[in-house]
């Protein structure tokens, strides 16, 4: 924490190489701005990853921070994240350690020097994550099939919590990239999550697809579920009602055990629950003690049906991308740590400035699910009235999470950010496209020239997604006075109505491009961020 440049700037770049991307543990962290050699929007082929976080239009100055990191250091920060790196139980609720970030590790990583378990913890990982790996592909090549021997095409995902939410976000976020896409394309594969009790949720996602060719994962850290084991239940009906008139076996309890063991998958801590409702032992992915469920999109719980879908390949890219946020959360400096960084600001913002709220705005259609998924952890794990203690907390803990795809949201809550309350805002934007669609336009102003330049102008639709990512924030914190809108002539009626004051906080995200491993890469950063919160407030 002795670092003396850990307030030059705000703003922090993490940089990842292709070396890591490979397998090679090598990131380069810089805690001072960086200018970007050539156009900004290179494409990223043969180049490293980027993350840039700006957060000088939040309500801090370098002293507000240096104060910030006091703050860390008398509340135990480095020490708490070291705790959580080496598998310590903090969670002291449940009496287990909180090591989400080992499921992220590579093969090999030494994780013994840690834990005295270390081996054989990841031993633990990796074997599950073999077993997926296996059980993936040899669906994916149709040489396990259902009950009737049909191949299986479509996965029922059944959970609630966050073994529904982070899987949903994670295929929605991952369906537009190239890769990602090709990969589920091959046998017309489709995937659906169904969580709530609610028996319209199971009838809209399975009533077009066939019960001869879906695969069911229940996914329950106990197997205890209500809302899971309610549509479970009806699943295994759904099943039975469809298939037991094609089976050429005349006992009903072999029907029913031959439709569970061909068509049924688990994910759960409870072993045992998962055999007794009669899922073959082969079929059951374990998960941990250690693995919150608001966290276990990283487990069999995410990797599984995602595997399924995507490949195994895409998300083992989903991993290492988390990985590659392990080691600058844990290893980069606090002044240069983009999770420490949000996590200072959000208590900042809550604790001393008194915004009870802040807005996930991603640029990008892909994440429009991913506002849902850090609510979910973020409220749950730090929506808290005590310290872990047991001792009434002095403040108020938390913020209300909300947020939507741009430009979507600035047709919806925008008006409330800029002239309403005040709303501390995360803005997230990509330097590429995740669209293959070539939707080039040509303009020009009716001079003939552009800002100065002479002819024609490209903008594509991503260029102008990006203008909003960029101009969002500047409007939020400049604003528009009245002398303004009389230089643009604006009625005098209607001033007032448009005056908005600015100095609203916000932070910009840039990275580069979003495929699973970025995917992977920002999931971890607002997991990290939360972690920060909740050790700062105790």
């Amino acid at each position: 924490l002795s670092d003396s440049n850990r307030c030059l700037s705000l703003m922090a770049v993490h940089v990842t190489t292709q070396e890591f991307e490979q397998g090679q543990n090598t990131t380069v962290d810089t805690t001072t701005p960086v200018l970007l050699p050539g156009p900004l929007r290179t494409k990223s082929s043969g180049a490293q990853r980027r993350i840039i976080l700006d957060f000088s239009r939040q309500h801090v100055t370098g002293e507000t921070m240096e104060l910030l990191f006091d703050l860390a250091d008398r509340m135990g920060l480095t020490e708490r994240m070291n705790e959580m790196r080496s598998g310590y139980n903090i969670n002291f609720t449940e009496r287990t350690a909180v090591m989400h970030h080992v499921l992220r590790m590579p093969s090999g990583y030494d994780f013994q020097s840690r834990h005295p378990q270390g081996n054989t913890i990841l031993g633990d990982v990796h074997s599950v994550l073999e077993r997926i790996e296996k059980f993936a592909e040899e669906r994916r090549r149709g040489n396990i099939r259902g009950c009737t021997g049909k191949e299986i095409k479509n996965i029922v995902c059944i959970g609630i919590g966050g073994s529904f939410a982070g899987p949903q976000a994670v295929y929605e976020a991952l369906r537009g990239d190239a890769f990602a896409a090709e990969a589920a394309a091959k046998g017309e594969r489709t995937i659906r999550f169904v969580a709530n009790v609610d028996p319209v949720d199971f009838d809209l996602n399975t009533k077009d697809l066939s019960p001869e060719e879906t695969l069911i994962i229940v996914t329950s850290k106990s197997f205890n579920t209500p809302e899971t084991l309610q549509n479970t239940s009806m699943a295994r009906k759904w099943l039975m009602k469809h298939l037991c008139a094609q089976s050429d076996v005349d006992n009903e309890d072999l029907r029913d055990l031959q439709i569970i063991t061909k068509h049924f998958c688990a994910v759960t801590l409870d072993v045992n629950a998962a055999e007794s409702f009669g899922i073959h032992k082969d079929n059951i992915f374990p998960m941990w003690d250690w693995v919150g469920g608001r966290f276990s999109v990283w487990s069999a719980a995410g990797m599984l049906p995602l595997s399924l879908h995507f490949s195994f390949d895409v998300m083992k890219s989903f991993l290492a991308g988390g990985h590659d946020i392990d080691e600058h959360f844990f290893d980069a400096p606090l002044g240069g740590n983009i999770p420490v960084l949000l996590g200072l600001l959000g208590v900042w913002n809550s604790t001393f400035m008194g915004y009870h709220t802040r807005a996930l705005l991603p640029y990008s259609h892909a994440l429009r699910k991913f506002p849902s998924l850090v609510q979910k952890f973020d409220m749950e794990s730090n929506g808290k009235r005590v310290t872990a203690a047991g001792m009434p907390l002095s403040f108020q803990a938390g913020e209300i999470d909300f947020g939507e795809a741009g430009s979507n949201g600035q047709h919806s809550f925008y008006q409330l950010l800029h002239q309403g309350r005040t709303v501390p805002a995360d803005f997230i934007g990509f330097m590429e496209s995740q669209s293959s669609i070539v939707d080039e336009e040509y303009t020009t102003n009716d001079t003939g020239s552009l800002d100065g330049w002479d002819g024609e102008v490209n903008i594509s639709g991503h260029d102008k997604l990006m203008s909003n990512f960029f101009a969002q924030p500047d409007a939020l914190a400049y604003g528009k006075s009245l002398s303004d809108l009389v230089q643009e002539d604006v009625p005098e009626n209607l001033r007032q109505h448009k005056v908005f004051p600015g100095n609203r906080p916000s932070s910009s995200i840039l990275m580069t491009k979003l495929d699973a491993f970025a995917v992977g890469q920002l999931l971890a950063i607002y997991e990290h961020r939360t972690a920060v919160q909740g050790f700062i407030w105790g």
